[in-house]
């Protein structure tokens, strides 16, 4: 969220901030269906059931709203690799786990990812949202980051392991294999490059 953002949520009443997310969670599924260039005030509206005067109160233009979007996929996208099962992600057993959770998920299939497929879009056509793109990414790969580095500060990882390196590994092997997902309908892209970068990641491993 940005602070411009969290200075008007902070403003808001409690109905008014439970109207600024069900229309941001709308606009969210509308646009990983249609994209964002495709989506607009008519579809939100009819979507949430706000008037167009609450709809401008919250988001005045559209590229607001795709920053409030972009913001909560990658809210989204934190919480999920934050899951108790997955703890810090600062195991071999857990990044297994992290991978095996999207290579069953059929989320990939349909639109591929939530954060990724927004961000290559918006991107390219609106300039102005790469903070934001910038911003999302690299809070994703603080997680995998921290994690790998409290493996090689255990001794899991040998020294020469660059948990910022690895980190991008494990972003860009996701982002390509859920693209190739959702190009061939069939989840083996995702499993072959997940897999692909957990083995190197593996090669590391402090011996035994």
């Amino acid at each position: 969220m940005t602070a411009s953002s969290e200075a008007l949520a902070r403003k808001l009443t409690a109905k008014g901030l439970a109207t600024r997310e069900r229309i941001v969670k709308a606009a969210a599924e509308l646009i990983y269906e249609h994209g964002a260039q495709k989506t607009n005030n008519e579809q939100i509206r009819a979507a949430t059931g706000v008037s167009g005067s609450q709809l401008t109160r919250h988001f005045p233009t559209k590229e607001s709203l795709v920053r409030a979007v972009l913001a909560w996929q990658a809210d989204s996208i934190v919480a999920r690799h934050q899951a108790p099962e997955l703890g810090e992600l600062d195991s071999f057993a857990a990044l297994r786990r992290w991978a095996d959770s999207y290579i069953a998920s059929r989320d990939m299939l349909r639109g591929g990812c939530t954060f990724g497929s927004l961000a290559a879009e918006v991107v390219k056509a609106e300039p102005s949202h790469r903070d934001a793109v910038a911003d999302g990414f690299e809070r994703w790969q603080a997680l995998f980051k921290r994690g790998l580095t409290k493996m090689r500060e255990r001794g899991d990882l040998r020294p020469e392991a660059d948990p910022s390196a690895l980190a991008h590994l494990l972003t860009a092997a996701f982002q390509g294999g859920a693209l190739l997902d959702q190009a061939a309908g069939e989840s083996t892209p995702l499993r072959d490059a997940l897999y692909g970068a957990l083995a190197y990641i593996e090669s590391f491993a402090a011996e035994s």
